[in-house]
């Protein structure tokens, strides 16, 4: 089984995360646990905004609203799903007493954050004139 196969396997079977490695000082653990709820706050904001986009800018072109809406809620998605496999990813190495694994996704998630908030704007702005 694949490496990407086995973290999403374990993201199903934490208990397994057990068996690889040593146990660590739990402090790192937890840490790791706040980070994942950290992650799992900022999905629920944006897929709360997504919603927010959805029932209160009825203003908005329809087809503008539910594209900015959907992207919203999408994004949200992506990152509880992220959320989970970072935690696992970042377990792993913790408990083999690796170098946590590099990510570029907080990078991804603020461009996309800001292209809907550019957007955003610009509706906003276009609406005020």
């Amino acid at each position: 089984m694949g490496d990407s196969a086995q973290t999403i396997c374990l993201s199903f079977t934490p208990r397994r995360i057990r068996d690889d490695g040593e146990t660590p000082d739990y402090r790192f653990s937890l840490a790791n646990e706040r980070t994942f709820l950290a992650w799992i706050r900022t999905a629920l904001a944006l897929i709360g905004g997504g919603f927010a986009i959805d029932q209160f800018l009825t203003d908005l072109d329809e087809t503008v609203r539910a594209a900015i809406a959907l992207a919203t809620i999408g994004t949200g998605a992506l990152c509880a799903l992220r959320a989970v496999h970072h935690w696992v990813r970042c377990e792993r190495a913790i408990r083999r007493g690796e170098d946590l694994p590099a990510t570029a996704f907080p990078a991804l998630l603020a461009v996309l954050v800001t292209v809907v908030s550019v957007a955003m704007v610009g509706i906003v702005a276009q609406g005020s004139a």
